[in-house]
C-alpha cells in the first residue's frame, strides 16, 4: 500500500528556516517524481516544488525559488523541502505527493498519491 507521510511542520517567525520531511512506503521509491504543494487557508492548492525520481531535474515555483530546496535521502526513501528565509504568506498546510511517472510536473492531476499535509505557519 503506497503511503506518504509527512512531518516537520510548525510555528516560525519570518525569516526562520524549516525542514520538511515526506517519507514514502509500499512502492519502489526511486523511479517516481514527489511533488510539494500547499494550501493557504481560503485559496486553492498550488504547486510549489518537484523533482524526479533521480533528484536531476528540480523545479520550483517562482515565489519559492532561492529559498526552498528539495533533497533526497534514497537510503530512507524520503524526500526534504527545506525552507529558508520563510514569509508570512508561506503558511499554509503542505503536502507532497508521488506522481504517477518519473517527470516532475506542477499539475497537481499528475499525482496520484497525497500526504495528509503538515501545517506551516510563519509569524511577522
Amino acid at each position: 500500500q503506497v503511503r506518504l507521510v509527512e512531518s516537520g511542520g510548525g510555528l516560525v517567525q519570518a525569516g526562520d528556516s524549516l525542514r520538511l520531511s515526506c517519507a514514502a512506503y509500499g512502492y519502489l521509491y526511486s523511479i517516481y517524481a514527489i511533488g510539494w504543494f500547499r494550501q493557504a487557508p481560503g485559496k486553492e492548492r498550488e504547486f510549489v516544488a518537484a523533482d524526479n525520481w533521480k533528484g536531476e531535474s528540480t523545479i520550483y515555483t517562482d515565489s519559492v525559488k532561492g529559498r526552498f530546496t528539495v533533497s533526497r535521502n534514497s537510503a530512507r526513501n524520503t524526500v526534504y523541502l527545506q525552507m529558508n528565509r520563510l514569509k508570512p504568506e508561506d503558511t499554509a498546510v503542505y503536502y507532497c505527493a508521488r506522481a504517477q511517472a518519473g517527470t516532475p510536473s506542477i499539475d497537481e492531476h499528475d499525482y496520484l498519491y497525497w500526504g495528509q499535509g503538515t501545517q506551516v505557519t510563519v509569524s511577522s
